[in-house]
């Protein structure tokens, strides 16, 4: 599973919810075990699919679901 899809699968399951932080890039990248760029990447495609906003000098953090229609 990609690191985006594991990500957005923990949003999904409650495991991480609005307004929580999501863990610093390097950290992430640990977790994971690949490296920055694969995690950027990721933080890219969390954003593109409105499931996390980052928040420059702050973090990446879920953000609240668009509402449906």
């Amino acid at each position: 599973m990609a690191v985006a899809d594991h990500i957005a699968a923990r949003i999904g399951h409650g495991e991480l919810t609005v307004d929580d932080r999501l863990p610093g890039e390097r950290d992430l990248a640990l977790e994971y075990r690949v490296a920055l760029g694969t995690i950027r990447g990721a933080v890219v495609e969390l954003r593109d699919r409105g499931l996390v906003i980052t928040v420059p000098a702050k973090g990446t953090f879920v953000k609240e679901p668009a509402p449906d229609g």
